[in-house]
């Protein structure tokens, strides 16, 4: 005797031998229902069109509302072992640094910043947690290669700190290679005098989102931390 997932449901148990068939394909049923959509790796689903939906998966890199002021936006960034993106999202979720979460969404464009679109729904956290480690760069390596990622640069301060509040603040460094932004986040909890005090020629070391905000590269720092005074 053979039974289909639609067959069980209109079928009552006879006996012993049918019941135990019937539990049977009843877990099988539930098991084919419960898979999770396969999830793309970043670095591919970075390339693909503007509008597809796609499924992600990795660990927080950006913890949510981090940088609201400037996008306007609640979201988040992960990364995996290929890649990272931002995640834009309306509502502000509750989890931080390291989080192991997977996402549903549709990959578009901001200000030429390439970004997942999502919902809170679509968001899942998932078992574990894994801090991921800065990748370090050149002040002129930051480009289209390091977007998404979680890096680390260090320099002196080339110009003066340019404040364009309530948004953040432009912090231009170079190590010698050439100049690269480093753009604060009035979002991000920085203390407005520990940002205004920085002057040119001083040496700091930043950890933060290798990002884009239309022709200009630059790395965003997440936190207080993230900005060290050598």
């Amino acid at each position: 005797m053979t039974l289909s997932c639609s067959a069980v449901s209109s079928r009552v148990p006879m006996g012993p031998r049918f019941l135990l068939l019937t539990l049977s394909v009843l877990a099988a049923c539930g098991d084919s229902g419960s898979e999770q959509p396969k999830s793309t790796p970043i670095t591919d689903a970075r390339k693909r069109d503007n509008g597809t939906e796609v499924t992600v998966e990795g660990y927080v890199t950006v913890q949510p509302g981090a940088f609201a002021s400037a996008l306007g936006n609640e979201g988040f960034a992960l990364q995996d072992s290929t890649g990272g993106i931002y995640v834009k999202l309306a509502q502000k979720l509750d989890f931080g640094l390291g989080t192991h979460v997977r996402v549903k969404g549709t990959l578009n464009e901001e200000a030429n910043l390439r970004i997942l679109e999502s919902e809170p729904a679509s968001v899942e956290k998932l078992e574990g947690t894994q801090q991921v480690g800065p990748k370090d760069v050149r002040t002129v390596g930051i480009d289209e290669s390091t977007e998404g990622l979680l890096v680390r640069v260090s320099g002196n301060v080339s110009r003066p700190v340019h404040a364009e509040l309530p948004y953040g603040y432009e912090v231009y460094i170079d190590d010698g290679s050439g100049e690269v932004q480093v753009y604060v986040h009035g979002s991000a909890g920085f203390a407005p005098d520990t940002v205004n005090s920085l002057t040119v020629g001083q040496h700091i070391q930043v950890t933060g989102f290798s990002a884009q905000y239309e022709n200009t590269y630059e790395v965003a720092p997440r936190q207080p931390s993230d900005l060290v005074v050598k």
